[in-house]
């Protein structure tokens, strides 16, 4: 029998996913760490990324249990890249038919980015079966997050030369128009020559913003901590020149066709602005205090995708409303794999739940 732990490594073993059938979906979910300990959901960012082993650093898994799902369409969920009944209400029903399905009966929630709303959605809905939240690189769903990583900007550090020439959005274009056409274009399974541009762009452009907030996290770190980030970051500029090359590559391959899944789930989302209503985002904020859930804000303070506001506004509104609510700013971007996010999370995940303000 595998160990939780490769001994070589010091890597979390990644088991093959189990599946909970859900209507014309069926979702992925592994179970890692200690079967009676501390039971924490993981949800994964996107829309349309999946759990991946690396989420499980901020974790001890000798005295926790972690439950990672991957949503509808997402990861190992099949089918993969449909948006067929996929919307954030349907995810939120998913997390808690696996809840009972796992018997448990309360669990804490870790989100990253895109998670933060289906977090904030699942426990407004099911506050009685949350212990507390720990919120990373909190996402609102606004024109500037969304325009900011699709539209085509001329600001020095946005532009990405070629990749631009080839982008299907042309400056001047609408959010609600860019969307729309994205949508259009990734609903194919088999790509054409601009839709292939379209994920590969996309994916160039999110990379972009990760290396924005990576290279400000370096000019701030010291010791040990910025011989790691040299190395994130040499392993980010590789990622970068690769899909570079790969840009005008005329067939698709294996990696095109798992971008496909996942942009086409996140064009889907981002161009029904997540399913969430105007200000319900807020309203699960001060639902949550109200019910006296704790939440950690935690948030990279140079996130170039997600704006540190977002996480300081929610925890300002929080602490308002009288509720146990921590925030942190470490010197970051909005990767979750660096280093100093990692610090904080590990700090969240240890300590005990927050008490009273």
């Amino acid at each position: 029998m595998k160990s939780k732990f490769d001994a070589i490594s010091s890597k979390p073993f990644w088991p093959a996913p189990r599946w909970l059938a859900r209507g014309a979906h069926r979702m992925a979910w592994r179970e890692l760490g200690r079967a009676d300990g501390e039971c924490w959901l993981l949800l994964h960012g996107g829309p349309g990324g999946g759990c991946q082993p690396g989420m499980l650093k901020p974790f001890d898994l000798g005295r926790q249990r972690v439950i990672a799902p991957d949503q509808r369409g997402a990861g190992a969920s099949r089918p993969r890249g449909s948006i067929q009944a996929n919307h954030t209400a349907a995810l939120v029903a998913d997390l808690e038919a696996l809840r009972e399905h796992l018997g448990v009966p309360r669990w804490s929630l870790l989100a990253g980015s895109w998670g933060t709303v289906v977090a904030l959605g699942y426990a407004r809905q099911h506050p009685q079966r949350v212990q507390r939240l720990v919120l990373r690189g909190a996402f609102r769903l606004t024109r500037r997050e969304i325009g900011g990583l699709l539209l085509p900007s001329a600001r020095k550090g946005k532009a990405l030369g070629r990749s631009d020439a080839v982008w299907p959005v042309k400056p001047g274009t609408p959010l609600a128009w860019a969307l729309a056409d994205l949508a259009q274009l990734l609903q194919s399974g088999t790509p054409g020559v601009a839709s292939l541009h379209a994920l590969r762009g996309w994916a160039l452009r999110e990379m972009r913003d990760a290396a924005a907030g990576l290279r400000r996290s370096l000019l701030h770190a010291r010791g040990s901590a910025a011989a790691a980030l040299r190395r994130e970051w040499a392993a980010l500029r590789r990622r970068q020149r690769r899909a570079e090359a790969g840009l005008l590559r005329p067939r698709a391959n294996r990696s095109d066709r798992l971008l496909w899944a996942r942009y086409r789930v996140q064009a889907h989302y981002l161009r029904h602005r997540g399913f969430v209503r105007p200000g319900a985002l807020d309203g699960a904020v001060r639902a949550l205090a109200r019910q006296g859930v704790a939440v950690a804000w935690v948030h990279g303070r140079f996130d170039a995708i997600c704006p540190p506001a977002n996480s300081r506004r929610w925890a300002r509104m929080g602490l308002v409303a009288g509720a146990a609510v921590s925030l942190r700013l470490p010197p970051c971007g909005h990767l979750a794999d660096e280093p100093a996010m990692r610090a904080a999370l590990r700090q969240c995940l240890a300590g005990p739940p927050l008490g009273p303000p």
